[in-house]
């Protein structure tokens, strides 16, 4: 199995803390919560027919959810909607709220009319099979 290493991401997950730390110093944290975008946490895996990407989206509803494939990406996208009628009852705000995107390349050519989405549980599962000629083939040998 190949692994598919991105250098940038562990920069990208430190710069949205920062990002979060400057954000939640010159606001209340209401108003923090509310405003900033974020990037859920997501598992992808790669078996011989499949690419398999797994992102945790708790509190969502299913129609709050955006999910676009290409030739080259996956996109997954929506918002997390904070609740403005009790926000003066907050004492602590730690799970983000606000739009969220994330954007994967998916490096491999697929079968876009076959790809499959389900959402249980606050995870989000895309199911996204490989094109045929990608997909590894046994090769038998005869005796010679």
């Amino acid at each position: 199995m190949i692994s598919r290493w991105d250098p940038f991401r562990d920069l990208s997950v430190l710069q949205d803390r920062i990002n979060r730390i400057f954000s939640e110093a010159t606001r209340g944290p209401a108003e923090a919560a509310s405003a900033r975008t974020w990037a859920p946490v997501v598992d992808i895996l790669e078996t011989d027919n499949d690419l398999i990407v797994r992102a945790e989206l708790p509190g969502l509803k299913q129609q709050d959810i955006d999910i676009e494939v290409t030739d080259e990406s996956l996109t997954i996208k929506g918002e997390r909607k904070f609740d403005e009628a009790i926000k003066d009852q907050y004492i602590r705000i730690e799970r983000p709220y606000g739009p969220f995107q994330r954007s994967f390349t998916i490096g491999v050519p697929i079968q876009h009319d076959k790809v499959k989405a389900t959402y249980r549980d606050g995870i989000l599962e895309v199911v996204i099979p490989k094109a045929e000629e990608v997909k590894p083939k046994k090769i038998p040998i005869e005796a010679g």
